[in-house]
Parts: C-alpha cells; sequence; structure tokens
C-alpha cells in the first residue's frame, strides 16, 4: 500500500457497557429489563457468550477485531470516536485510529453479524483506507 491509503492493522470495537464486573452485571440485567441497549453488545454475544455467528463473520476481516468496554478501551481509540459508544474504529499502522462506524450505523446492522463485517468492508473503502 501508498501512503494514500493507510494500512489498517486491527479493527477496535467499543461497547457501551463497563468491563468490570459490576458494569458487566449491570448491563446484563438493564438489558434484559429493556434500560439498556449495546448494539455491538447484540451483534456480538448471545445472552451469555459470543455468537457463533459473529465468530464465523468476523473470520472474513483481514486484520483482528478486538473489543473493549468504554472503560478498557485504548486511549487512542476514545480519542478517535470510542467516547461515544459503541463504535467500530480502524487503527492503521502509524498507531492512529479512526472512526468507521458510529452507534447509528451499528444499529442499522440490525443485529446481524454478516450486516456488521459488510458495513465494516465498506466504510473502509469508503475511507480509502487499507489492508
Amino acid at each position: 500500500m501508498t501512503d494514500a491509503f493507510p494500512r489498517i492493522t486491527r479493527l477496535i470495537g467499543v461497547y457501551d457497557a463497563d468491563g468490570t464486573m459490576r458494569g458487566e452485571l449491570s448491563y446484563f440485567v438493564r438489558a434484559r429489563l429493556g434500560r439498556a441497549h449495546c448494539a455491538l453488545c447484540e451483534i456480538t454475544h448471545g445472552r451469555v457468550r459470543e455468537r457463533r455467528d459473529w465468530q464465523d463473520q468476523r473470520a472474513r476481516l483481514p486484520v483482528p477485531i478486538e473489543v473493549f468496554h468504554r472503560d478498557d478501551q485504548p486511549e487512542a481509540a476514545r480519542l478517535a470516536g470510542g467516547s461515544s459508544p459503541p463504535v467500530v474504529l480502524a487503527e492503521t499502522i502509524d498507531g492512529r485510529c479512526r472512526l468507521l462506524l458510529s452507534r447509528a450505523e451499528l444499529e442499522e446492522c440490525a443485529g446481524s453479524p454478516r450486516r456488521l463485517v459488510d458495513a465494516i468492508l465498506n466504510a473502509v473503502s469508503r475511507q480509502g483506507l487499507g489492508w
């Protein structure tokens, strides 16, 4: 790739939940009561564990995707848009993070892992990034 197409080294997802035991439990209870919602959580997880269809779909991505909670995300992710989770970001070879998908764009995936991966691939192309 040339400098005109910054190369992505990894993708970062940021959940709209805290990663502590208390945070996880709080989100689980509030979500079941309809008081909390994270579009990225719905795509990647079932009631208790990671969804199998998400595991299958993420294998289509040419780089790894790491997911974090809003309280344990890398600082570069927070500065690039992770302060408004849920989001998906691209980290490029220069260490910078760029917002790929916003909360609204994740909502448009309607809980579908396939639609999420398609949205990521389209966002990468639209932004002129490379693998």
